[in-house]
């Protein structure tokens, strides 16, 4: 019983390790047509949005969609890692995080 309190203590231990490296790590995902980028870090916060500057009024209904593309990859993208990082730290998938 001693042992299985130590090992959820390292996992735990492991997991606010694998919090901390996740809200430290930045990744950038940009639009398909160039127009938009976002950076994003593990945490699935918006660090920062750059946008075209030669866009004209015309394109903003385009602009929107891009934004939308943008940012739903950008947090698949995150949870992926995140799914990743818990994989390595449990040795196994958790659901949700795939």
């Amino acid at each position: 019983m001693l042992d299985k309190m130590k090992a959820l203590f390292e996992m735990q231990k492991k997991m606010q390790e694998v919090k901390r490296h996740l809200d430290s790590a930045n990744f950038d995902i940009q639009s398909s047509d160039g127009a938009v980028k976002i950076t994003m870090n593990g945490a699935q916060v918006v660090q920062e949005i750059t946008i075209k500057d030669n866009l004209e009024d015309q394109e903003r209904a385009r602009l929107a969609s891009s934004l939308k593309d943008t940012f739903n990859r950008a947090i698949k993208r995150s949870q992926d890692i995140a799914a990743q990082k818990m994989k390595d730290v449990t040795g196994i998938n958790i659901p949700g995080l795939t």
